[in-house]
């Protein structure tokens, strides 16, 4: 299937992205959750799975920056993979060294996790925010932030930081990096929708779903229906609930973004 693409500096991205919080284990829903979607997804398992996304018409993955992760991308392009890659910054290693190794392993992106935006934000730090921006263009690849506040990229984008995208989260659930649990606030998407609206720049829409707590018509129904002409959607696919879920979430796509 051909899903459509927008611009992203150089790169055409589809307006679906697989992302990798299952990968990963994160669920955003329980411990249990968390550790049937690591058992689960071995590497064989994710590389089938963005084998999956490749023949389903998805171009394009986000995923964090680990040695876990880092190992099978590089596995998968050895097997001919060729999905393009927008990093995400693991925030337990030292930036300048995390962004290294993205370039390195063939990332043509990389974004600032939502947790460091929120905080500099907070902290009325936007100069750190800017000064990561520059390290990454430094290196050759496309620049993001993402975050779970809209204020903070609205702030970021009214201070004049040279980003290329923005990673805005549907809902300000950042609560679960400050160890206050999950939140997850039917109120949230409106306001994220304002925020991308407002910025003149790519935004790619993540947790669109709630991390499961939202059913995929409503919620890409809502997204695709509200976001910029010119925006994209990121969504994690845990394959062990549906083996078939690729498929169904790209054709599901491709349908709203053809009548939105």
């Amino acid at each position: 299937m051909t899903l459509p693409t927008v611009p992203i500096g150089p790169l055409e991205v589809t307006r679906l992205i697989v992302g990798g919080n299952p990968f990963s284990g994160f669920s955003h829903q329980s411990p249990e959750r968390d550790r049937q979607m690591r058992q689960y997804y071995t590497v064989e398992r994710i590389k089938a799975t963005l084998r999956d996304c490749e023949q389903a018409g998805i171009n394009t993955c986000m995923l964090r920056v680990d040695a876990h992760i880092c190992r099978m991308l590089e596995e998968f392009t050895n097997e001919g993979g060729r999905l393009q890659w927008l990093a995400q910054m693991a925030p337990e290693e030292a930036c300048e060294a995390n962004i290294n190794r993205a370039r390195a392993f063939g990332a043509v992106g990389y974004y600032i996790h939502g947790a460091v935006t929120d905080a500099a934000y907070r902290e009325g730090d936007l100069d750190r925010i800017r000064g990561i921006i520059d390290q990454i263009h430094s290196r050759g690849l496309l620049a993001g932030v993402a975050g779970h506040v809209p204020a903070a990229h609205l702030a970021v984008h009214e201070a004049g930081i040279a980003t290329d995208f923005h990673m805005v989260c549907f809902y300000d659930c950042g609560s679960v990096h400050a160890g206050e649990g999950e939140r997850f606030d039917p109120a949230d998407p409106p306001q994220a929708v304002e925020a991308i609206r407002a910025i003149d720049k790519p935004c790619i829409a993540y947790k669109v779903l709630g991390a499961g707590r939202v059913a995929p018509e409503e919620a890409l129904a809502y997204a695709y229906g509200h976001i910029k002409p010119v925006d994209a959607v990121n969504v994690g696919m845990f394959t062990g609930d549906r083996a078939s879920m690729v498929a169904d979430n790209v054709a599901l796509a491709a349908r709203l973004m053809a009548t939105s």
